[in-house]
């Protein structure tokens, strides 16, 4: 089932009742919406006086449902994250504890070629010369240990926004817009590792002590040409800021088609299939992780 993604960019009262979020402002009490929780994947509270409930926190970790935080900035902050998302999660947590090195060189590999794929993909999508990127995507060694990635990084973003682009954290537009995009897109891959009963804080290729979800970012590389496609056409359209608008559309890139083999489904179910397909490689009854190629 498609779970919905809620945006609350004002100041709105949550609650729970009868296993619905209640919706409701303080100037108008008596006049509420209510979701039923079941129908939730992901809540994104930015405003800073919004108010919500802790038996609602609490349905909504039950049930697995992303909840990002927003800081002043309005930029996601935190997420809340459920510690028991999972009835298998004690002998998954140990298959990926003691995952040994050559299987983790093996997954980065398979998980960079899949990214440099999707960005050559996008880039003929575009129009644009993606067979530039063949050659890494086809020479990927175990571990990346020659660094195709980076090398097809530099090809893909000139290709991408032009020659002048150079891709930061704190670069100019539309860097802001793909920072907003990659943070709603690791809080899916996050809750997709945790539902399919993986430990988010043990990584195969990313390891930082202050980084709390390692393997959500090595998961999520190459869906990230699916936000870079979503945020190339707000570009072009000339969105160069976070607006509320725009904040908007790129919560829908939880709802792109991914294609796997023949079978097409939003990213956010997509994402399970990678995880659940990644906890079966640790587990050692499956050799590939799934990912889709992007059309």
């Amino acid at each position: 089932m498609l779970k919905r993604a809620l945006f609350f960019s004002t100041p709105y009262c949550l609650s729970l009742r009868n296993g619905q979020m209640i919706v409701h402002t303080r100037e108008a009490p008596d006049t509420r919406k209510s979701i039923p929780i079941e129908d939730i994947g992901f809540v994104v509270l930015e405003d800073q006086q919004t108010t919500i409930t802790l038996p609602l926190l609490n349905a909504l970790s039950d049930n697995n449902v992303a909840v990002i935080f927003c800081g002043e900035n309005r930029m996601p902050n935190a997420m809340l994250s459920n510690l028991d998302s999972n009835k298998t999660q004690g002998e998954n947590y140990r298959a990926q504890i003691e995952a040994s090195e050559p299987l983790k060189k093996g997954l980065w590999k398979q998980i960079v070629e899949a990214k440099i794929r999707n960005q050559a993909a996008l880039l003929r999508k575009l129009g644009r010369d993606g067979d530039k990127l063949k050659p890494c995507y086809m020479n990927v060694k175990s571990a990346d240990a020659d660094n195709r990635e980076g090398i097809a990084a530099k090809i893909y973003w000139s290709e991408l926004f032009g020659s002048e682009f150079y891709r930061s954290r704190e670069g100019p537009p539309p860097n802001s817009l793909l920072n907003y995009g990659y943070t709603i897109l690791r809080a899916a891959v996050a809750r997709a590792i945790m539902g399919s009963g993986l430990f988010p804080a043990f990584g195969i290729f990313h390891r930082n002590r202050y980084n709390a979800f390692p393997l959500a970012d090595d998961l999520m590389e190459p869906y990230r040409p699916y936000v870079d496609e979503l945020v190339h056409r707000l570009h072009a359209d000339g969105h160069a800021q976070l607006t509320k608008e725009v904040k908007g559309e790129l919560l829908r890139v939880l709802f792109a088609d991914t294609r796997f083999d023949k079978v097409v489904r939003p990213l956010e179910v997509g994402l399970t299939f990678s995880a659940s397909s990644l906890a079966r490689c640790f587990a050692g009854t499956q050799k590939k992780i799934a990912f889709p190629l992007l059309e």
